[in-house]
């Protein structure tokens, strides 16, 4: 079976986007194939409930989010307001139960590669223990070369194995100045990482149709196979 992990330069550049539009794509093109995703682990609402109201997911929902904690701060500091702990067993034990019955396993990470998870680990570390193959999204816009080129060295520090970046355009905007604010040519040199494509603006996520054929541009179809 498959895994990928989906990270980011930071929070709110567009993983929920490329995990959605990576599902709606499966499910058009490779339907034929066990599939499961999953959220890392959630602070906050917002993945979870949006997986449930998309697809039709065969997963129990600690199998669609292993851990949830109800503040949007990073998973150490919001276990601690709820008197909990983090617990990597359990998120790991899911991973292996959905690895058992799946051929493919798409897994969204929660902020950037820097992102802690727990007091000692950040989410760089959970890619190389778990051997998760990982794409990187990063946002057009101003300032986003010197985070991709900060995250890729993270990756790369870490031993990750990174496969690709992704651009997303957050504003309409974005989508004419892509040459100028990040530019493909000079990501590629500066990282030695393949862009393997760009998602154009979609506000609504839900338009299922419209984000399966944006991800069918992307050069994914390798990681399908």
């Amino acid at each position: 079976m498959k895994n990928l992990l989906i990270t980011g330069t930071d929070t709110d550049v567009g993983k929920t986007l490329v995990a959605i539009a990576l599902t709606a794509y499966q499910q058009k093109y490779h339907g034929e194939r066990r599939f499961a995703l999953m959220k890392l682990m959630q602070t906050g609402t917002g993945d979870h409930e949006l997986y449930r109201e998309l697809f039709d997911l065969k997963q129990t929902d600690q199998e669609i989010t292993p851990l949830r904690f109800t503040a949007p701060l990073a998973p150490p500091v919001a276990a601690e307001k709820e008197g909990r702990e983090v617990n990597l067993k359990t998120v790991w034990q899911n991973i292996i139960n959905l690895q058992s019955r799946s051929d493919f396993l798409l897994i969204e990470a929660l902020g950037g590669l820097g992102t802690p998870v727990t007091q000692e680990l950040i989410v760089a570390d959970l890619a190389r223990d778990w051997r998760l193959p990982t794409i990187l999204v990063a946002p057009v816009k101003l300032g986003a070369i010197a985070q991709i080129v900060a995250n890729v060295a993270l990756a790369k520090a870490n031993k990750v194995n990174l496969l690709g970046i992704i651009l997303n355009c957050l504003i309409p905007e974005a989508e004419n100045a892509i040459n100028d604010l990040t530019p493909i040519n000079l990501i590629e040199s500066l990282t030695q990482v393949p862009v393997l494509g760009t998602m154009p603006y979609l506000p609504d996520l839900k338009d299922l149709s419209r984000l399966a054929a944006y991800a069918s541009q992307l050069d994914l179809e390798k990681f399908f196979l």
